[in-house]
């Protein structure tokens, strides 16, 4: 099920018997098990009516066990079950009984909220069990959310945080963290209180309070230098440089996003949109998106010349020709003049 539709029907107190996560984002199973916590048990029960078990260590027999134990003053218990590989083709270090937890799946107890963490990209769809549990459970894919999403998903956790959020300070923070969940929901709090209960969170404040990641600086980077704006692109540089970041680390991602550019434009031509170049290239469509904005202003003769200019700068570098911090200086010098493109 949709991630925001399972989110809303908990926090409307629908909790079912049993769910089941799975993927690589855990960020989503993590925060859709706390608001399982809070409308199902208050903080006095919590002590008594949660338990945790990792299934690396415990045979799944032993935290069934515990699902079907009556609670503790209280209507409810929460089980978590982590890293459910059986649900994989990995090897298992600890032998289960997957018979007791098939009988578990098909006939739940009622005061026993069970929910079963399994944080991999693929499972083994041919196992019994995973039919299983995929057709009695309530599912939740914790996969990357995609724009839309994850803009949804904003405007809930705003309300949630009761501030309005309007979409241009949605779109900075988006552009500044590049989806990254645990970041955007820090990020999130700290806006809040900067606005006050029925405030509004605007572009301008996002820009004020948020900390650029380093690929949003690599952005800025190619921006400031392929436009010749020399000053800021030097400065922006060295405070990188004052940040440890390592020159040679920097030219990378500088050579990385040029080839995501390019790759991206050439992609684009094929009718590409940014979710069907996501897999390929390895990147968030998101992403994809942005790469793309930027390339369309840059033809493909200058990202050529760039990805062979990063080389010549990365080659002298090694062969100890020139200083590492000068030459990526001098790289950045010559980005957005005639040089790089003839």
């Amino acid at each position: 099920m949709n991630y925001l539709k399972l989110k809303q029907d908990v926090q409307a107190g629908r909790v079912a018997p049993v769910y089941f996560m799975y993927g690589t984002e855990l960020f989503l199973m993590e925060d859709l098990i706390q608001d399982i916590l809070s409308v199902t048990l208050s903080d006095e029960e919590r002590d008594m009516n949660v338990s945790s078990y990792s299934l690396t260590d415990v045979p799944i027999e032993a935290a069934l066990e515990e699902a079907e134990t009556v609670p503790f003053f209280g209507s409810k218990r929460v089980v978590i079950l982590k890293d459910a590989a059986l649900f994989t083709s990995q090897k298992l270090d600890v032998e289960h009984d997957v018979k007791r937890l098939e009988q578990y799946i098909l006939n739940p107890v009622p005061e026993t909220v069970l929910l079963i963490m399994a944080p991999y990209e693929k499972l083994d769809e041919r196992k019994k069990i995973t039919k299983l549990i995929k057709k009695e459970s309530l599912v939740l894919e914790a996969k990357p959310l995609d724009e839309g999403e994850a803009k949804a998903w904003l405007s809930s956790l705003a309300s949630e945080l009761q501030v309005e959020m309007d979409e241009k300070a949605i779109e900075t923070l988006l552009g500044m963290t590049g989806l990254r969940l645990t970041q955007l929901a820090s990020e999130m709090n700290k806006l809040a209180l900067y606005v006050g209960e029925g405030g509004i969170i605007r572009s301008e404040d996002v820009t004020l309070l948020v900390a650029k990641t380093l690929d949003q600086n690599i952005f800025d980077l190619i921006d400031f230098a392929i436009n010749q704006r020399t000053h800021q692109a030097l400065s922006l540089y060295h405070e990188l440089l004052k940040q440890k970041e390592e020159p040679l680390k920097l030219l990378a991602l500088l050579t990385r996003q040029f080839r995501i550019m390019y790759q991206v434009k050439e992609l684009g031509r094929r009718g590409y949109t940014p979710n069907q170049m996501a897999k390929p290239l390895k990147i968030h469509p998101y992403v994809a998106k942005l790469a793309g904005k930027k390339a369309a202003s840059m033809s493909d003769q200058l990202l050529y010349s760039l990805i062979e200019k990063a080389a010549d700068t990365e080659f002298a570098i090694k062969s100890g020709k020139v200083d590492k911090v000068l030459a990526l200086e001098l790289f950045l010098l010559t980005m957005g003049s005639r040089e790089s493109v003839g």
